[in-house]
């Protein structure tokens, strides 16, 4: 893959997936009522590293059902750790990994299938 290939395909992750992803799991912590900033504003920061290491994961090795559900298992175990640090409760991280990432994969799949049928 040459640099210009490279740049064009994190830019397109970066817009098409990681950002709107940002968005969904941010308001989901907030309407979880999730008082402590540093969860709601770290929640961008391990976003910006799962979201972009699943998506070229996915485009380098396999676009199949078997590496995304692979690969959102794998980000939702990483990221119950990343909110375990801040919460240290491990069944309130889990559910928090789950209910974010589950909604921005739903929301995100209805988004696409729309966009896909106009």
């Amino acid at each position: 893959m040459d640099s210009l290939t490279i740049i064009y395909t994190l830019s397109g992750i970066l817009f098409t997936a990681t950002i709107p992803t940002i968005i969904i799991e941010y308001v989901v912590l907030v309407l979880l009522r999730e008082p402590d900033k540093r969860v709601r504003h770290s929640s961008v920061l391990i976003n910006l590293i799962t979201n972009i290491t699943l998506n070229l994961c996915v485009i380098h090795f396999c676009y199949s059902l078997r590496s995304i559900v692979i690969g959102e298992v794998s980000v939702v175990t990483v990221e119950a750790f990343w909110y375990y640090c801040f919460l240290n409760n491990i069944r309130r991280a889990a559910a928090y990994s789950l209910l974010c990432n589950a909604s921005s994969f739903i929301i995100g799949y209805l988004a696409f299938s729309i966009i896909a049928h106009i």
